[in-house]
Protein backbone atom coordinates (compact mmCIF):
# COMPACT_ATOMS: atom_id res chain seq x y z
CA UNK A 1 0.00 0.00 0.00
CA UNK A 2 1.52 3.43 -0.92
CA UNK A 3 2.09 5.95 2.45
CA UNK A 4 -1.79 7.94 3.32
CA UNK A 5 -1.81 11.49 4.55
CA UNK A 6 -4.87 12.47 7.06
CA UNK A 7 -6.14 14.29 3.88
CA UNK A 8 -6.55 11.12 2.20
CA UNK A 9 -7.99 9.48 4.47
CA UNK A 10 -10.30 11.71 5.60
CA UNK A 11 -11.28 12.11 1.76
CA UNK A 12 -11.83 8.42 1.31
CA UNK A 13 -14.91 7.58 3.37
CA UNK A 14 -18.16 6.44 1.76
CA UNK A 15 -20.18 5.40 4.62
CA UNK A 16 -19.84 8.58 6.55
CA UNK A 17 -20.63 12.44 6.38
CA UNK A 18 -17.57 14.51 5.13
CA UNK A 19 -18.18 16.21 9.13
CA UNK A 20 -17.99 13.10 10.56
CA UNK A 21 -15.11 12.59 8.57
CA UNK A 22 -13.08 15.22 9.25
CA UNK A 23 -13.67 14.90 12.97
CA UNK A 24 -13.03 11.41 13.37
CA UNK A 25 -9.21 10.31 15.12
CA UNK A 26 -6.87 9.76 12.18
CA UNK A 27 -3.26 8.00 13.54
CA UNK A 28 -0.72 10.41 14.69
CA UNK A 29 1.76 7.87 13.42
CA UNK A 30 1.44 7.58 9.41
CA UNK A 31 4.92 8.35 8.76
CA UNK A 32 5.70 5.01 10.68
CA UNK A 33 3.42 3.10 9.36
CA UNK A 34 4.70 -0.20 7.87
CA UNK A 35 3.23 0.88 4.53
CA UNK A 36 5.32 -2.16 2.02
CA UNK A 37 3.63 -4.64 4.24
CA UNK A 38 -0.01 -3.03 4.24
CA UNK A 39 -3.17 -4.17 1.99
CA UNK A 40 -5.38 -1.83 4.04
CA UNK A 41 -4.69 0.91 6.91
CA UNK A 42 -6.54 -0.04 9.96
CA UNK A 43 -7.01 1.36 13.33
CA UNK A 44 -8.90 2.07 16.38
CA UNK A 45 -10.38 5.21 17.96
CA UNK A 46 -8.40 5.95 21.09
CA UNK A 47 -11.42 8.33 22.11
CA UNK A 48 -14.33 6.29 20.87
CA UNK A 49 -13.48 2.45 21.77
CA UNK A 50 -16.46 0.99 20.17
CA UNK A 51 -15.18 2.41 16.73
CA UNK A 52 -12.63 1.73 14.08
CA UNK A 53 -11.85 2.63 10.45
CA UNK A 54 -9.94 0.89 7.46
CA UNK A 55 -8.84 3.04 4.34
CA UNK A 56 -7.54 0.71 1.25
CA UNK A 57 -7.07 1.30 -2.37
CA UNK A 58 -10.22 0.07 -5.06
CA UNK A 59 -10.88 -0.24 -8.32
CA UNK A 60 -8.28 2.94 -8.78
CA UNK A 61 -9.44 4.93 -5.66
CA UNK A 62 -9.14 5.11 -1.93
CA UNK A 63 -12.07 3.95 0.22
CA UNK A 64 -12.81 4.21 3.74
CA UNK A 65 -15.06 2.92 6.20
CA UNK A 66 -16.40 3.71 9.40
CA UNK A 67 -16.85 0.79 11.46
CA UNK A 68 -18.64 0.15 15.09
CA UNK A 69 -17.76 -2.77 17.13
CA UNK A 70 -18.69 -4.18 21.07
CA UNK A 71 -16.55 -5.47 23.29
CA UNK A 72 -16.17 -9.05 23.12
CA UNK A 73 -17.55 -10.87 26.18
CA UNK A 74 -16.22 -14.44 25.42
CA UNK A 75 -14.79 -17.00 27.84
CA UNK A 76 -11.20 -17.59 28.72
CA UNK A 77 -10.89 -20.35 26.14
CA UNK A 78 -12.69 -19.27 23.52
CA UNK A 79 -10.84 -19.01 20.09
CA UNK A 80 -12.36 -16.90 17.22
CA UNK A 81 -11.61 -16.64 13.41
CA UNK A 82 -11.40 -13.23 11.70
CA UNK A 83 -13.12 -13.56 8.19
CA UNK A 84 -10.05 -11.35 6.56
CA UNK A 85 -7.26 -12.74 7.25
CA UNK A 86 -8.18 -16.40 9.01
CA UNK A 87 -6.14 -15.85 11.57
CA UNK A 88 -7.66 -17.17 15.22
CA UNK A 89 -7.36 -15.18 18.33
CA UNK A 90 -8.38 -15.64 22.01
CA UNK A 91 -11.40 -13.74 23.96
CA UNK A 92 -11.60 -10.15 22.10
CA UNK A 93 -9.07 -10.52 19.44
CA UNK A 94 -11.89 -10.55 16.61
CA UNK A 95 -14.99 -8.80 16.96
CA UNK A 96 -17.80 -8.58 14.76
CA UNK A 97 -17.39 -5.21 12.71
CA UNK A 98 -20.55 -3.26 11.44
CA UNK A 99 -20.43 -0.57 8.60
CA UNK A 100 -23.79 1.87 7.76
CA UNK A 101 -23.99 0.76 4.01
CA UNK A 102 -23.24 3.76 1.88
CA UNK A 103 -25.41 6.32 -0.03
CA UNK A 104 -29.29 5.95 0.52
CA UNK A 105 -29.14 2.83 2.49
CA UNK A 106 -27.05 3.16 5.21
CA UNK A 107 -29.20 6.90 5.73
CA UNK A 108 -31.61 4.34 6.54
CA UNK A 109 -29.57 2.68 9.29
CA UNK A 110 -28.55 -0.54 6.82
CA UNK A 111 -25.21 -1.83 8.14
CA UNK A 112 -23.34 -4.94 6.91
CA UNK A 113 -20.90 -6.61 9.47
CA UNK A 114 -18.29 -8.95 8.94
CA UNK A 115 -15.56 -10.50 12.31
CA UNK A 116 -12.26 -9.12 11.62
CA UNK A 117 -9.38 -9.13 13.86
CA UNK A 118 -10.41 -6.52 16.62
CA UNK A 119 -6.63 -4.54 16.09
CA UNK A 120 -6.95 -4.52 12.18
CA UNK A 121 -3.16 -5.90 11.74
CA UNK A 122 -4.69 -8.51 9.33
CA UNK A 123 -2.06 -8.00 7.00
CA UNK A 124 0.61 -8.24 9.40
CA UNK A 125 -0.67 -11.66 10.97
CA UNK A 126 -0.93 -13.30 7.07
CA UNK A 127 2.91 -12.06 6.60
CA UNK A 128 4.03 -13.23 10.15
CA UNK A 129 5.29 -9.42 10.65
CA UNK A 130 3.29 -8.84 14.10
CA UNK A 131 3.11 -12.04 16.83
CA UNK A 132 -0.26 -13.69 18.26
CA UNK A 133 -0.86 -12.96 21.99
CA UNK A 134 -1.53 -16.35 22.03
CA UNK A 135 -1.11 -19.33 20.05
CA UNK A 136 -0.13 -18.95 16.04
CA UNK A 137 -1.22 -19.01 12.34
CA UNK A 138 -2.68 -22.72 11.35
CA UNK A 139 -0.04 -23.74 9.12
CA UNK A 140 -0.97 -23.78 5.62
CA UNK A 141 -0.50 -24.99 2.02
CA UNK A 142 -0.92 -21.61 0.35
CA UNK A 143 1.90 -19.49 -0.79
CA UNK A 144 2.32 -16.00 1.06
CA UNK A 145 1.06 -14.40 -2.11
CA UNK A 146 -2.20 -16.75 -2.49
CA UNK A 147 -3.20 -15.93 1.45
CA UNK A 148 -2.66 -12.29 0.71
CA UNK A 149 -4.58 -12.57 -2.64
CA UNK A 150 -7.53 -14.42 -0.57
CA UNK A 151 -7.19 -11.99 2.45
CA UNK A 152 -8.00 -8.48 -0.23
CA UNK A 153 -10.29 -10.75 -2.27
CA UNK A 154 -12.39 -11.57 1.35
CA UNK A 155 -11.77 -7.38 2.18
CA UNK A 156 -12.98 -6.38 -1.44
CA UNK A 157 -16.66 -8.94 -0.60
CA UNK A 158 -16.90 -6.90 2.66
CA UNK A 159 -16.55 -3.56 0.99
CA UNK A 160 -18.89 -4.88 -2.00
CA UNK A 161 -21.70 -5.37 0.83
CA UNK A 162 -20.88 -1.91 1.95
CA UNK A 163 -21.69 -0.63 -1.47
CA UNK A 164 -24.62 -3.13 -2.45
Amino acid sequence: MQPLTEQDIRSSFINCSKGEAKRLAVPRDLDARPWDDLDFLGWRDPGAPDRSYLVTGREGRLVGVAMRFQAAQRGFLHRSMCSLCLTTHPRGGVSLMTARKAGAAGREGNTVGAYMCTDLACSLYVRGKKALESGARFEESLTLEEQIERTTGHLAAFLDKVYA
